[in-house]
């Protein structure tokens, strides 16, 4: 079993949003070190809680700090962006990062419709042409000459292949898993994003309808799920009440940076929120490090996975840091010898 991170960059009440950019810098090389596989970044824009707007960006900076993770992008939200720019950045990144790259993308905004016509004034509509998006872009990110184009740098061809960013295509329904396999690409199910809702539905679909392709000859799949482990169950439990908090507070349409779990736990919920916070905490991953490895397991098995992304936030980084290398043990990875830049003590 493979663990990786979806990194989210998010802003903590008390701390600029600058600290949630370099709390995600100094997480890559910790969880590098605990043995992760890759290192995701995601993309959202005009969001008070998810201040993570340029994963490209700090793509480039976490490969600075890294020498084994892959690196990679969950997602970039293709429909803003020519995939001509998409693709020679992508393939920059793999230059200063060689064999280490993954490019995730979405179809999604990431934000609201006023703020995707900011990013692209064509924004109605651009979701339409996804799929062409995606051809185009698996063609430059392969290296080849595709509509009279190629996407530069060009990298050194390696067993048969020129080296090269590897697609993902990201989603959480059907339409992107169908997509995935029509392409033969590898796809990534958000399962924390739907809580599990439509997760088998959209896997059996991606395995059914996949086409081969000759880089992808049988499916890859994966899902993101939110966990979060620390040494007790009521110490895990206290601190995901910060990401309890912004749920509710996010179905009443108002978003901001992350509470401390004692400021949630000394106001509690209402009346009207509670019934939805413990239906959430019920379907959790939260917990001690045997149970919520114990829980991740079983859904790995449920859903033949042999990989799983996580997600965490909490208020304290340092609560972050010990969760992943929680669960980091429970699994067995295999730790890599850290460099100066790392503090990966579990």
């Amino acid at each position: 079993m493979k663990l990786s991170v979806l990194d989210q960059s998010i802003a903590l009440a008390g701390a600029g949003e600058d600290a949630a950019l370099r709390d995600t810098l100094d997480l890559a090389p910790h969880c590098e070190a605990l043995g992760y596989h890759r290192f995701w970044l995601s993309e959202h824009h005009s969001l008070p809680t998810i201040v993570g707007t340029a994963p490209e960006v700090l793509m480039a900076a976490v490969a600075a700090r890294t020498r084994h993770i892959r690196i990679g992008s969950a997602g970039v939200m293709l429909p803003h962006y020519a995939a001509l720019k998409v693709a020679e950045q992508f393939r920059v990144l793999d230059a200063l990062a060689p064999g280490r790259i993954d490019l995730g993308v979405g179809r999604a905004p990431g934000g609201d419709m006023r703020t995707a016509l900011a990013l692209n004034p064509n924004a109605q509509g651009a979701a339409d042409r996804f799929p062409e998006q995606v051809r185009d872009l698996q063609a430059w990110t392969a290296g080849r000459q595709h509509r009279g184009i190629v996407a530069h740098p060009r990298a050194p061809a390696a067993s048969g292949f020129e080296r090269v960013p590897e697609l993902w295509i990201l989603g959480s329904s059907d339409y992107g898993a169908r997509l995935a396999a029509h392409f033969g690409l590898p796809y990534a199910f958000a399962y924390f994003f739907m809580d599990g809702q439509g997760v088998e539905q959209a896997l059996e679909l991606y395995r059914t309808l996949y086409q081969p392709s000759e880089r992808h000859p049988t499916p890859q799949a994966t899902i993101c799920v939110w966990a979060l482990a620390a040494d007790s169950e009521a110490e895990a439990r206290h601190h995901a009440l910060s990401r309890d908090r912004w749920r509710a507070d996010r179905a009443r349409g108002r978003l901001g940076p992350l509470l401390p779990p004692d400021e949630v736990a000394a106001r509690g919920f209402s009346a009207d929120e509670a019934p939805g916070v413990e239906a959430g905490q019920r379907k959790a991953f939260v917990g001690s490090a045997s149970r919520v490895a114990a829980q991740l397991r079983d859904l790995a098995a449920a859903l033949e996975l042999d990989e799983l992304v996580i997600n965490t936030w909490a208020h304290d980084p340092a609560v972050r840091r010990r969760s992943y290398a929680l669960l980091a043990r429970e699994f067995g990875l295999a730790p890599r010898a850290a460099n100066a830049a790392t503090d990966a003590t579990a």
